[in-house]
């Protein structure tokens, strides 16, 4: 039976057209955002949940796509070659030029067309071809399973292994702080800032936030009552540490709360100020933030002093600082930021070298060294051996520093030069 031209070209076209769903189908899949399709999977919408299927069997899936695509292929350069020598006379000389028309027609129609509109639509288009291609994959079931097992059979005997878990797929933390950080990302700035200190709890620790033993306002328990009555009466703090005996122990974290009301009733004495004293609460130098966040929760506590390996006290932190490495400060200070950090004419920076290296770093925008020494203090100390005069410069990494103040044993100002 002779077919007439003009239906023999119609079907290259549904050939070529046929190629050209299954690149666009394949490039759409694999592009989906796969936590927007759950979400539309989860509203029910049912082409989402048969694209899910089709990912979730990624071999089969991926199995039906090539053997439909290359059985499309193969057949319209076959249907090429048959017009062209029939209809076009077309000789063996001549002949590669006709393989050189088709080969042209499906890298731009088949190929490249339809997968460039796939990445730039591929939610739509995944969700209409899913509606295609899962009746496929369940009707060509057998020959994909003999053509994977011949895959992999082959790939066994190169040495290889070919893993389509979902596994694979996994999101890595570094991944997600990259995809924060994207200054063209949809999501607010402040919410950026938030979810990229969530993902930096586990390497930040309580050393980071903590306030320093020498800057604790401490109550000493064997002092004269008049003078530790107007610490109390005086205090900003909802709880104090107290310590006692020739090595400066600390017995426990003093209640000013309770004691206030309880001096409204009798005088102040030592036997008052034990009944107000509760039980301290240590814990180890080192400890991650994420950590030490669920053990407040777990322990029902708020505050917490930190001692090193010898026991000896290093500061205290309290689930407020955690909070606030978090969302940021969400009171004011009393205390402006300026005093801490202050902008000059010439771009450089006044800081206040009591400050946390990691937060100089997120504030200004520079990356000083933050695995050694917690604070730029510690970190001119340990680098200059020794309390720098005020005027030393000197050089950490990329960045110049100018000792501007110095006080009781310690830096107290730096200017950070751009």
């Amino acid at each position: 039976m002779d077919i007439p031209l003009l239906w023999q070209l119609g079907t290259l076209a549904l050939l070529l057209f046929a190629s050209a769903f299954f690149s666009m189908a394949e490039t759409s899949l694999l592009m989906l955002n796969r936590h927007r399709l759950q979400i539309l999977a989860k509203e029910g919408l049912r082409s989402a949940k048969l694209a899910t299927r089709l990912l979730n069997e990624r071999e089969q899936f991926l199995g039906a796509i090539l053997l439909g695509n290359t059985l499309a292929n193969a057949a319209a350069a076959t249907l090429a070659a048959f017009i062209s020598i029939k209809y076009f006379q077309l000789g063996e000389l001549l002949m590669p030029v006709a393989t050189l028309i088709i080969t042209f027609a499906i890298l731009i129609f088949s190929e490249i067309t339809p997968k460039a509109i796939a990445a730039r639509h591929a939610e739509p288009l995944a969700l209409a071809s899913s509606y295609v291609l899962l009746p496929m994959v369940k009707l060509g079931y057998p020959l994909i399973w003999l053509a994977n097992l011949c895959a992999n059979s082959l790939l066994k005997l190169l040495g290889m292994k070919v893993s389509f878990t979902e596994g694979s797929h996994t999101t890595s933390i570094e991944e997600l702080r990259s995809i924060f950080s994207e200054t063209t990302s949809p999501i607010p700035t402040k919410h950026r800032e938030v979810l990229l200190n969530l993902l930096d709890l586990e390497q930040t620790t309580v050393d980071d936030i903590m306030t320093v033993h020498t800057q604790l306002e401490i109550v000493d328990f064997e002092a004269e009552l008049e003078d530790i009555l107007q610490q109390i009466t005086t205090s900003q703090h909802s709880r104090l540490p107290v310590r006692k005996g020739p090595n400066e122990e600390i017995i426990g974290m003093l209640h000013m709360r309770k004691v206030i009301s309880a001096l409204r009733h009798e005088p102040l004495s030592q036997r008052l100020l034990i009944q107000h004293i509760e039980p301290p609460y240590f814990i180890p130098s080192g400890t991650p933030l994420y950590t030490q966040m669920q053990e407040f929760q777990q322990c029902q506590q708020g505050i917490a002093l930190v001692v090193d390996e010898y026991g000896e006290l290093k500061g205290l932190v309290t689930l407020e600082d955690i909070i606030k490495a978090i969302i940021g400060d969400f009171a004011k200070e009393t205390q402006p930021e300026d005093q801490a950090y202050k902008r000059e004419e010439k771009g450089s920076w006044l800081v206040d070298a009591s400050n946390s290296l990691r937060d100089i770093n997120k504030k200004l925008g520079i990356s000083l060294p933050v695995d050694g020494p917690r604070t730029l203090n510690g970190l001119i100390v340990e680098h200059f051996e020794d309390i720098p005069d005020p005027g030393i410069g000197l050089k950490i990494g990329d960045f110049k520093l100018e000792i501007v103040k110095t006080q009781d044993r310690a830096v107290k100002t730096v200017r950070i030069h751009p």
